[in-house]
C-alpha cells in the first residue's frame, strides 16, 4: 500500500467543526453556572454586611458617648473634691487663726503696759524683748499665712472692716471718723476673719 493510499484513508468518527463549538460553548457555560453566585444573591449578602457594619457604627458611638460621659463625670467628682478639700483646709486654718488671735491681741496689750519709768523698765527690758520677739514670730507666721490687719486709725467707718462699739464727741474730727482703735481687725487673703472694734466721732 503506497503513500497516497494511506492518506486516503478515513479518520474515523471525527465530528464535525460545528459540533466541537457547540460542546465547547456548552461546558462553559456549564461551569459558569456551577461557579459563580446568583446576582441577586451576591446583593443581599453585600446589604446584609452593610446593615451589620452600620449597627455596629452606631453601637461604637454609643459606647464613645458613654465613655465621654463618665469621663466628664469622673473630672467634675475630681474637681468638687478638689473645692472641699481647699475650703476644708481653708476652714482650719481660719480657725486656727481665730483661735490663736486672742493672744496677739493678749502680747499686744503686755507691750502696750510695759512700765515706762528707767528703773523698772531696765529690769523688766529682759522680758520685754522676748514678749517683742514673741509678738514678731506671730505677726510673721500670720502674714505667711495671707493674714494682714485692717487699717482703722483715721479712716471713715466701713461696716464691711469695721465694728464701732462706741461714738464720742471730737470737734477735730468728721462725723464717723474712726478716731481710736479698741481691738485689730484681720484679712485673710480678701475675706474679714475678724472685724476692727473702734470708737468713732459723732
Amino acid at each position: 500500500m503506497d503513500d497516497q493510499e494511506i492518506n486516503k484513508e478515513p479518520l474515523g468518527d471525527t465530528p464535525e467543526t460545528g459540533e466541537v463549538f457547540d460542546n465547547l460553548f456548552s461546558t462553559a457555560e456549564w461551569s459558569l453556572g456551577q461557579s459563580a453566585p446568583p446576582l441577586d444573591s451576591a446583593a443581599a449578602r453585600i446589604a446584609e454586611l452593610e446593615n451589620e457594619l452600620n449597627l455596629q457604627k452606631e453601637q461604637v458611638g454609643k459606647y464613645r458617648d458613654e465613655v465621654l460621659r463618665k469621663a466628664a463625670d469622673f473630672e467634675n467628682f475630681r474637681k468638687q473634691k478638689e473645692r472641699e478639700a481647699m475650703m476644708a483646709s481653708s476652714r482650719a486654718l481660719e480657725n486656727v487663726i481665730k483661735g490663736l488671735l486672742p493672744v496677739v491681741d493678749d502680747v499686744k496689750r503686755i507691750l502696750a503696759n510695759a512700765p515706762l519709768d528707767s528703773e523698772r523698765a531696765g529690769e523688766a527690758r529682759p522680758y520685754i524683748e522676748g514678749v517683742e520677739m514673741v509678738k514678731k514670730n506671730l505677726e510673721k507666721w500670720l502674714a505667711e499665712k495671707g493674714v494682714k490687719a485692717i487699717e482703722s486709725k483715721g479712716m471713715k467707718l466701713d461696716v464691711n472692716f469695721h465694728e464701732a462699739i462706741s461714738q464720742v464727741d471730737c470737734p477735730e474730727a468728721e462725723s464717723e471718723m474712726i478716731i481710736e482703735e479698741y481691738q485689730t481687725g484681720y484679712l485673710l487673703g480678701e475675706k474679714v476673719i475678724r472685724h476692727s472694734k473702734v470708737i468713732v466721732a459723732r
